[in-house]
């Protein structure tokens, strides 16, 4: 298995040496297969490891156990281990959102923020081969899209490096033999002989039957995965091109148009691909009941004769066509977003409209920080600082990040509810460059020069 690992990782040049890895561990056979490959092959690389597991609050003592259990192996192989408990029930009826995907959001906000302090260059998870079937089979059954069955990446962007999945060229059974051959005893969670969630479901009763036929099916889904996916990578950047040459915006009022016979000109396929890239960038986020047949509405309107024709989609937006023009517009829109612009003074401390503040300071050291504070030299910004919220057309870059990207689609990744969007606090220097997304994101100012002092920001909540 070692030596498939190792190719899989060449292949998809996933590691680097003496870069610093976090590795998500839930004390299975899948995150510790992964923990214990991370550990063999850490000096060779020179590799700084550092383990994190999370108790999701929903198995009692079970769940509990399975975290102290990864913090004493972690201590036996010398590996860092930072662990958390995470009030999933919680956060699941607060948001009114499954299980899972509470589970999920909960936990990669912890990853995010231990890269953040870590300043990590790489979040190793151990989702394996017979997940990736699971996947792919799940995206069979619900979705109408082919963009959808690409599967679980190997790797892509996370916080201030990449996430990566390194055990995906192989199966369940072979990290539970990797296990005992390095006599690892992985705890076993009970919940996954449930068949009450939709993966344990496909996991339990649909994937052993598909082995009976093909035993090597996780070695044939990757592969379609990844060749799905380099051709969704070609047809996405051809529809980005198509949609800014011909797609016209109203960043205001968010208003997108184009002229009908010019957008029929391309591809249909690319055609198909720029109508969800509007509804991507009009909703804040994609309505649960918008499908494919309001697609199909959409392609039946280019196709018809009548000079004015309209139809209603999810969440009040307007498809009209009006001759040669198409328009998508929301027909609720009625008030002005909230709107504030501060000078910062350092060292000071300024108030916000909400009751929180930032106060800055001129340091002569490096110190510690966490979400709620940020540090920089003196020579890589342009002063004076300034807190202002969010405009249109907002866009920030950071390590690790090719390019930038807008501040609406942060807010939207990170699943910060629309109404407190236009109220976040955002920290710019003179030249209008966005330094930090105040608790959410910080960014990577371009050096100017080189000075011995520091300016240290730090953020109050206003806790009343």
């Amino acid at each position: 298995m070692e030596n498939m690992v190792k190719s899989f990782i060449k292949k998809h040049y996933l590691l680097t040496r003496n870069a610093t890895v976090l590795i998500g561990v839930s004390g299975g056979p899948d995150s510790m297969a992964l923990l214990h490959f991370l550990y063999t092959i850490r000096n060779k690389w020179n590799l700084n490891v550092i383990a994190l597991s999370v108790d999701h609050q929903l198995r009692g003592e079970e769940s509990k156990a399975d975290l102290y259990y990864v913090k004493e192996v972690c201590e036996q192989w010398g590996i860092e281990f930072r662990g958390t408990s995470l009030d999933v029930p919680l956060y699941k009826q607060k948001k009114q959102v499954s299980t899972e995907l509470a589970a999920r959001e909960l936990r990669y906000q912890f990853y995010a923020e231990q890269m953040e302090e870590f300043q990590a260059d790489y979040l190793a998870l151990g989702h394996h081969g017979d997940d990736q079937v699971e996947t792919m089979l799940m995206s069979l059954v619900r979705s109408a899209s082919s963009s959808a069955l690409s599967g679980i990446p190997v790797k892509r962007e996370f916080s201030t490096g990449n996430l990566i999945r390194p055990l995906l060229c192989v199966t369940k059974k072979d990290l539970e033999m990797y296990c005992q051959d390095n006599k690892i005893n992985p705890r076993i969670d009970s919940s996954n002989n449930e068949t009450e969630f939709t993966r344990n479901f496909f996991r339990n009763n649909i994937i052993p039957l598909i082995k009976e036929k093909n035993n090597n099916i996780h070695t044939t889904i990757q592969h379609m995965s990844e060749t799905i996916h380099e051709d969704e990578q070609f047809l996405h950047n051809e529809a980005l091109a198509m949609f800014r040459n011909i797609i016209e915006f109203d960043y205001e009022s968010s208003i997108a148009s184009f002229e009908i016979d010019v957008f029929k000109r391309h591809a249909y396929a690319l055609q198909r691909r720029v109508f969800h890239l509007i509804l991507n960038y009009l909703y804040d986020e994609l309505p649960k009941d918008l499908s494919y047949v309001h697609e199909e509405q959409f392609f039946s309107m280019l196709q018809k004769d009548k000079g004015n024709v309209q139809i209603d989609f999810p969440h009040h937006l307007k498809l009209e066509r009006s001759y040669n023009k198409l328009v998508f517009y929301f027909t609720n829109l009625h008030s002005e977003n909230p709107f504030y612009h501060f000078t910062l003074d350092i060292p000071g401390t300024l108030k916000l409209p909400d009751g929180s503040s930032v106060t800055g300071d001129i340091v002569n050291h490096y110190k510690k920080q966490d979400r709620f504070s940020y540090f920089c030299n003196t020579g890589q910004i342009a002063l004076p600082l300034h807190i202002r919220t969010r405009r249109s057309g907002d866009r920030m870059s950071w390590r690790g990040l090719n390019g930038s990207k807008k501040l609406k689609d942060i807010f939207i990744d990170a699943k910060i509810p629309k109404k407190e969007r236009d109220n976040w606090p955002i920290l710019v220097d003179n030249n209008g460059e966005i330094l930090w997304l105040i608790g959410l994101k910080k960014g990577q100012p371009q050096k100017q020069s080189k000075y011995t002092s520091y300016i240290q920001l730090v953020y109050t909540e206003n806790n009343v």
